[in-house]
């Protein structure tokens, strides 16, 4: 599955240490499946729970931390507040990863027949997980749109690719002081993929061209729709100029994806994929069957776009004394 290291606008983890959290969320992930799959084999469900705490456990010892660090943090500047004890910090977030078990109560009356079953719920779950990471810090948080926990694309690119791809999922880029929103970006190993998808209706067959519009046809009628290279260009425009200015030696893919349509484009320019159903399952294949681990460069590259991200946040309430504590 892979990680979403930004969504949006939101405050991301990934942001504060590209470094720490993609090895993180690949331990997580193989400690709780281990023991979601022990519990299935076993037909005994208490182990989907019994190494875990109880949720008001977990709220309750993390309120009375979060009173002992403010207490002694004396409102210093927020930037200087995870430098100052890392130990307290970790403590705080090993607790909250405990949240993340196989939620017994939400499977209960749907208890899986089958492994595949069972990993269908796992990876739903920790979508859910993945969301909280690409949307809040141990300080700070940003609010979700609801869409985005039904959103199938973003389901799709987290659930169906490897654990060492790294996804931006339609980031908002702030550039000279104005915010832009980009196509998705997917940082792998061996490339940074820009892609733009194109789907609705079945079968649709878009006709392409350099010009602004393209035809769309489906079921005997043509429809002109802006042409999805404008968006696609300035995502790479952009993702290429961030990548030389930080010297990150990556290559750069640019394509459109259509998993239910077809693209017929006479004059396709070199530098630009078309995925669409008659050669889809050939590139779904390639991009799976992927061994690379986690690189250097694949890192530095996701950092250097990170650090154009716009993020929209709000102090998380539990780190903000009450004004008569201030006092």
């Amino acid at each position: 599955m892979a990680q979403l290291i930004k969504l949006k606008d939101y405050i991301s983890r990934y942001q504060q240490n590209i470094l720490l959290y993609p090895s993180r969320y690949v331990r997580l992930k193989k400690q709780k499946w281990e023991g979601v799959k022990k519990a299935f084999d076993t037909q005994d469900m208490k182990i989907f729970y019994e190494d875990n705490e109880s949720l008001d456990d977990i709220t309750e010892e993390k309120e009375s931390l979060f009173l002992k660090i403010r207490g002694m943090m004396n409102k210093k500047p927020k930037e200087e507040e995870l430098l100052l004890f890392p130990a307290a910090v970790k403590e705080e977030e090993d607790k909250e990863e405990q949240i993340f078990s196989f939620d017994y109560k939400a499977n209960a009356l749907n208890e899986p027949q089958s492994e595949e079953q069972l990993k269908l719920q796992f990876l739903n779950q920790l979508f859910r997980f993945q969301l909280k990471w690409a949307s809040s810090t141990l300080t700070e948080k940003s609010t979700v749109k609801k869409a985005f926990y039904y959103d199938e694309h973003l389901k799709y690119f987290l659930q169906r690719f490897p654990d060492t791809y790294l996804v931006l999922y339609k980031p908002v880029f702030l550039l000279k002081n104005a915010p832009i929103d980009l196509e998705v970006m997917m940082v792998t190993p061996t490339a940074v993929w820009c892609i733009t998808i194109l789907e609705e209706e079945d079968s649709a067959v878009y006709l392409g061209s350099n010009e602004k519009f393209w035809v769309k046809k489906y079921n005997d009628k043509e429809k002109k729709t802006l042409s999805p290279l404008i968006a696609l260009n300035r995502t790479e425009k952009i993702v290429r100029g961030i990548l030389d200015r930080h010297d990150v030696a990556l290559p750069i893919q640019k394509a459109i994806l259509t998993r239910n349509g077809y693209i017929d484009y006479p004059t396709i320019p070199y530098d630009l994929k078309i995925i669409e159903k008659r050669n889809y399952d050939e590139w779904f294949r390639m991009m799976r069957t992927q061994q690379s681990p986690i690189k250097a460069i694949q890192l530095k590259a996701a950092e250097s776009l990170l650090q154009y991200c716009l993020t929209t946040s709000v102090r998380r309430y539990d780190w903000d004394a009450p004004e008569e504590e201030e006092s």
